[in-house]
């Protein structure tokens, strides 16, 4: 199946000499979520912005449905909607002016039923003869929302779209980006909240100083790099790990009442029935013990630091 997105080689170095995007490859499926996690300056909006036409790149080619970005511009910005992070709306205008007004922008003709039914999913129909002004933070957020999705795009950008939203409105996002993917909608998100990735994505990538480190499946990944913590909750307290102990990266917690060892759960040999015999050999016993699989974060930390180090 050909991808509805497809990344070639794009990378974007300013004037300045300053490396905004590292050569970067990358396909997208129709229909599927993609999560794109990294810090404040990793490049994400950068890549979005290249895509959606608002940068120029220095180099590669992007597709999207099949046109080039750069040359078929008319064809893909009509196929791509966009949020982004900046709350930049039409202050004196009503809600339902502006994201008319969107619409016809991308010369389509008006269609009130499909305003109506966008402003209805984002919980806006009730505002939609109040002047943006009016709105809290999270009412214009829905707004540029409904702004991206007036014209009805097959490809939709969200650039930290739950950036300073509460809870319920979040909540609210997660359930209209998934209805989008019912209706086949391909939505590519950045995002600083890493649940919203786990909880939605079905693939991400990751980037750092510009460098797309690594793109996978959001279970593979957390399979391939994912690792467990086994707690014990000691019977007494340690005040020191013992020396015959020292064949296993431990290390106490809670004032030395519990024992954490991290492992690899993929592995052939986890070390932990071995741990265990070594334990009751020591006379050291435990009142509990639990496991704990690593979170999408702990494993984007970790390949963020590794980058860090790496550089």
């Amino acid at each position: 199946m050909e991808p509805i997105l497809s990344i070639r080689g794009l990378a974007k170095t300013y004037a300045t000499g300053v490396v905004a995007l590292e050569p970067t490859d990358l396909d997208i499926q129709k229909g599927e979520i993609f999560a794109l996690l990294g810090p404040n300056g990793a490049g994400k909006t950068t890549l979005i912005s290249i895509v959606c036409g608002i940068v120029t790149p220095s180099a590669g080619k992007v597709t999207a449905d099949g046109f080039d970005t750069q040359k078929d511009y008319r064809e893909t910005r009509a196929r791509i909607g966009l949020v982004p992070q900046e709350l930049t709306t039409d202050a004196f205008e009503s809600v339902w002016s502006t994201v008319s007004l969107s619409r016809g922008l991308f010369g389509k003709a008006p269609n009130p039923a499909h305003i109506e039914k966008v402003l209805r999913a984002l919980s806006l129909w009730d505002k939609r003869n109040d002047k943006i002004m009016t709105l809290s933070g999270g009412m214009k957020r829905r707004v540029l929302i409904a702004k991206a999705l007036s014209h009805e795009p097959t490809i939709l950008f969200l650039d930290e779209p739950t950036a300073g939203v509460d809870v319920e409105l979040r909540r609210d996002m997660w359930n209209l980006v998934r209805d989008l993917r019912e209706q086949g909608v391909t939505v590519i998100l950045t995002t600083h909240y890493i649940e919203e990735a786990e909880e939605m994505a079905d693939r991400v990538g990751v980037i750092s100083k510009g460098r797309l480190i690594v793109v996978d499946e959001k279970t593979a990944l957390m399979k391939k790099l994912g690792k467990k913590t086994l707690t014990l909750q000691l019977q007494e307290p340690l005040a020191a790990l013992p020396e015959g102990l020292s064949d296993w990266v431990l290390e106490l917690k809670d004032e030395g009442n519990e024992l954490e060892y991290v492992f690899d759960a993929t592995a052939e040999r986890t070390g932990v029935p071995s741990l265990l015999r070594r334990l009751a050999d020591l006379g050291i016993g435990f009142k509990d013990l639990n496991t704990r699989q690593s979170s999408l974060e702990d494993i984007f930390v970790d390949l963020v630091h590794r980058r860090e180090e790496a550089a």
